[in-house]
């Protein structure tokens, strides 16, 4: 289960993140964006990220996860569309010859 490494990396660059100089900072949420084809469970990531918060100044934080659609660009018609099944295929021309726009991402927005 990658999404406890996950969860971990998002408990570390979050604490790192809190400026030292306030003491006993907590942060409250932590939001992302996270991509169909990030190979990332959503519902195992909450349940990593509430082991991984234990005694850390993110202790009873949010974690909020806004699923990003795999979007598609054809390379030869630049056509554009969002993909709802695994067809890499362009629905205008045809051509396998894709650029994908979103739908890898694994970003943490805000904290």
């Amino acid at each position: 289960m990658h999404e406890m490494g996950i969860a971990l990396q998002i408990v570390e660059i979050a604490t790192a993140s809190l400026p030292a100089d306030l003491g006993n900072a907590r942060v409250a949420r932590v939001n992302l964006k996270i991509g169909k084809l990030a190979a990332v469970v959503p519902e195992s990531l909450r349940f990593c990220f509430e082991v991984a918060v234990k005694d850390t100044p993110l202790s009873g934080a949010n974690l909020t996860i806004e699923e990003m659609p795999v979007v598609a660009s054809c390379k030869d018609c630049n056509a554009q569309w969002t993909l709802d099944e695994p067809v890499f295929m362009c629905k205008t021309c045809q051509s396998g010859s894709l650029d994908l726009l979103s739908g890898r991402e694994l970003d943490i927005e805000s904290i």
